[in-house]
């Protein structure tokens, strides 16, 4: 994990003080970029911070693990990771299966911050060595609920995020449903 954010593209700065200024004090959680692979590591004592992880400088990877974050309760950010279950790149398809159940929520956030960010989404299978791409039902779930977050609420956290991410970024149409389309998926 590199402290030194000198070498992060710009806006991938701004994601992160967007994060850290709306959440390091009130949840005691910083979002910081270098980690060869992303995780989340609760806090481990009582003036410790809680570490929220992206991989190398990926603006991607830090707009996802943010997802995971607004979704996980009190209890799962005291876990590593949130103490979800992950089996790394070479799923079966039943475990794949598995993983895109438990992807829908934080992909559909994903889309939606990298939309309020201007950001180019990309649904994710993350399984590339067994060549298993996004089910078509994967896909269609994730739009869906987006939309269904674009007419009814996000949870505090994301909202909180994701209309910094509009103010910051100048994308204020994030909560147009017409962006959350399979038509316009890339997978």
């Amino acid at each position: 994990m590199s402290g030194d954010t000198a070498t992060f593209d710009p806006r991938t700065r701004q994601l992160m003080a967007v994060f850290n200024d709306l959440f390091a004090e009130s949840c005691n959680t910083l979002l910081s970029g270098g980690g060869e692979e992303p995780v989340y590591l609760p806090a481990e004592g009582r003036l410790d911070c809680h570490q929220l992880i992206f991989r190398y400088d990926y603006f991607s990877s830090a707009l996802h693990e943010v997802a995971h974050w607004c979704i996980a309760g009190e209890q799962r950010r005291q876990k590593l990771d949130f103490g979800y279950w992950y089996r790394p790149d070479g799923r079966s398809v039943s475990e794949q299966s598995a993983f895109e159940r438990v992807e829908i929520k934080p992909q559909a956030l994903e889309w939606m911050f990298s939309v309020a960010a201007g950001h180019r989404f990309q649904i994710s299978a993350d399984n590339l060595s067994e060549d298993i791409d996004a089910s078509d039902a994967f896909a269609t779930a994730v739009a869906e609920q987006a939309q269904c977050w674009c007419v009814g609420s996000l949870p505090t956290r994301a909202a909180l995020f994701a209309a910094s991410l509009s103010e910051v970024f100048g994308r204020r149409d994030y909560l147009d449903p017409c962006h959350y389309r399979v038509d316009v998926l890339k997978y």
